[in-house]
């Protein structure tokens, strides 16, 4: 589980992040939805500690982030940020194997070797193991980083917009594998998404966000009302239904 207790962040006398408490479960996908700077990212980055909070505290797995070694977190918790640039001219598996560097210290043992093949067959890179990546489509690139981030092996997994970038169809095959994960590998997948007919479609829960504070947190029939929608981003919304079926929204 992944707790917050009254976790704020304040840039330039701006509070982002406002006094949030949030408990997250153990399994499954997660997302976390509201509009642009809503605080999403940034409560992301400080669970992931690649952010200090500067009130109140977060736990993941019992251990506090705040003070936990990176050697031990690395082995629990992995982030993929929005942005992501190599400097380095790498290929995919080299790429991947960078996911394994909190247990082998740029000294792959056979355990490494497997879980590297393990995530380039799952994420369907094997035909792409020896390609660079900046010679990747953008829908590749992002399956690869995504793959990098699963090595890792960690029970949490927080993605920072993995769709960016992404087309209709490219986005909809990366949240089924990433559904996949979560179901097969029992992985706690917490997502920031943009999307919320996907978040809708493939999440256990949805934590909405607006202004720094949680504005509503459920499943998704608890978030995709047009009262809990127009809220969270102060504008009309309609939910597209089909024979009693909530399937999408439009504006």
């Amino acid at each position: 589980m992944i707790e917050l207790s009254g976790v704020t962040k304040i840039y330039d006398h701006q509070v982002v992040v406002d006094d949030v408490t949030l408990s997250i479960p153990a399994g499954g996908v997660t997302s976390i939805i509201g509009a642009n700077g809503a605080g999403k990212s940034t409560m992301l980055s400080m669970i992931a500690r690649l952010l200090p909070s500067d009130a109140g505290s977060i736990t993941v797995a019992g251990m506090d982030v705040s003070t936990v070694a990176s050697d031990r977190l690395a082995r629990h918790l992995a982030i993929l940020r929005q942005e992501n640039h190599m400097t380095m001219r790498l290929t995919v598996q080299d790429l991947v194997a960078f996911g394994r560097y909190p247990y082998s210290k740029g000294r792959l043992t056979p355990e490494d070797t497997f879980e590297i093949e393990r995530h380039i067959q799952y994420f369907d890179l094997g035909g792409l193991r020896n390609r660079f990546i900046d010679q990747l489509s953008g829908g590749q690139r992002q399956r690869a980083y995504v793959a990098m981030v699963m090595a890792q092996d960690t029970e949490f997994v927080l993605l920072d917009e993995p769709l960016n970038n992404l087309d209709m169809k490219h986005s909809a095959h990366m949240m089924r594998l990433l559904r996949r994960a979560a179901d097969d590998l029992g992985k706690t997948i917490v997502i920031v998404i943009h999307d919320i007919n996907f978040a809708s479609t493939y999440s256990d829960s949805i934590i909405a966000m607006k202004r720094g504070k949680i504005v509503a947190a459920g499943n998704s029939c608890d978030i995709m009302t047009t009262e809990c929608l127009a809220n969270i981003y102060d504008m009309d919304i309609r939910i597209i239904e089909v024979d009693g079926r909530r399937i999408g929204v439009y504006f």
